[in-house]
């Protein structure tokens, strides 16, 4: 297989993950590549299933062969969404997944995206590319809409540390602000760690010592405890949890936009007059959902690792998994790792 050295930026697909696997990756590759000339995709999955959804685009094998853009890595097993991380750690070496890290560590590709079983991808990558020098954990970060329409909010742990004592919300704090400073552009990221009130008496004492880590790091833009109802009101720039409770508020939140948008069509549909003014207001209906839309935010990153790792939501559509291959891009531009493992080396000398 050809990697094609040519190309500036190489990504490595999960193209079997997810629920509707390659029915919904290889056309959210071929958008990527339409987008990005530079690109160059590695398929990594079954090439029977691979190169028959490939077909429906007018991409032969024999096209393929030439292709500067996409390239396929053959395997013959597939990460399912009920498997174990350890079963699949230790029996799925030929999976999809597995070799699209294996591309990453081998440095034939520079990121991984997939939308397969978090669990199972958590625990590969874990093993695969190893922690960052000082990292004790990694996490999952995704961004979150705001009340500003133009800004929106990292969230991190979503779900990888069930529990993380002081020192690892400390690192959470240091790697999401690399993340808001080299993604977003925001010079000063504003950090706060989510608590039962902002008050600084309140929380559990790994809080409130992880409190103390981030305002003795002057490098970091600490700002204080945030409570739940303030996540979206665009207070902070990251807000850091433990997973346990990063994963429930955001399932919670998913949970409220779904109640939200059911209750507005049941409310809208009631008589002709609410009809009538629903069709007044529609256009501004449209962009307050798209602005809760979860796919432009899809791409949840695992940072703390050697390596770029781009979690997709395992419904995603097309469009949807587009937004994490393109995140994925962009933390390749911007060096992601590299520039955590400098703000947390930087962040230890200094205490």
């Amino acid at each position: 297989m050809s990697l094609h050295s040519s190309n500036n930026l190489t990504l490595a697909l999960d193209v079997m993950g997810g629920d509707k696997g390659p029915l919904v990756t290889i056309p959210s590759a071929i958008m990527a590549i339409k987008q990005m000339p530079n690109l160059h995709l590695i398929l990594c999955g079954d090439e029977h299933i691979i190169t028959t959804e490939l077909a429906r685009f007018n991409i032969s094998p024999q096209d393929l062969s030439q292709h500067q853009q996409l390239s396929i890595f053959s395997t013959s097993q597939t990460v399912e969404m009920d498997d174990k991380p350890a079963f699949a750690l230790r029996n799925k070496k030929d999976s999809s997944m597995r070799k699209a890290l294996d591309l990453v560590n081998d440095g034939q590709a520079q990121a991984c995206v997939s939308a397969g079983n978090t669990g199972a991808l958590f625990s590969m990558a874990h093993f695969v590319l190893k922690t960052l020098p000082s990292v004790e954990r990694p996490a999952l970060i995704s961004s979150l809409p705001t009340h500003d329409d133009d800004k929106h909010v990292f969230m991190l742990d979503l779900g990888a540390n069930v529990f993380c004592d002081s020192h690892v919300l400390y690192q959470f704090g240091v790697m999401g602000s690399v993340m808001a400073q080299q993604v977003d552009g925001i010079d000063n990221p504003r950090i706060a760690l989510l608590n039962m009130g902002e008050e600084a008496i309140k929380g559990s004492d790994h809080i409130k010592q992880a409190a103390l880590e981030l305002s003795e790091n002057k490098a970091i833009n600490y700002i204080g405890f945030i409570e739940g109802s303030d996540i979206f009101s665009n207070k902070a720039d990251v807000i850091v949890c433990d997973g346990f409770v990063g994963n429930v508020t955001l399932k919670t939140c998913e949970g409220v936009a779904r109640l939200v948008y059911k209750k507005s069509q049941s409310i809208f549909s009631q008589n002709l007059l609410v009809k009538l003014l629903t069709t007044l207001v529609k256009p501004s209906l449209k962009k307050v959902f798209k602005s809760m839309n979860p796919d432009q935010y899809n791409g949840a990153s695992l940072i703390g690792l050697r390596g770029i790792v781009v979690k997709s939501h395992g419904n995603a559509n097309s469009s949807a998994f587009f937004s994490a291959i393109m995140e994925a891009v962009k933390e390749v531009e911007r060096q992601v790792p590299e520039k955590i493992k400098h703000s947390l080396e930087q962040g230890l000398s200094s205490q």
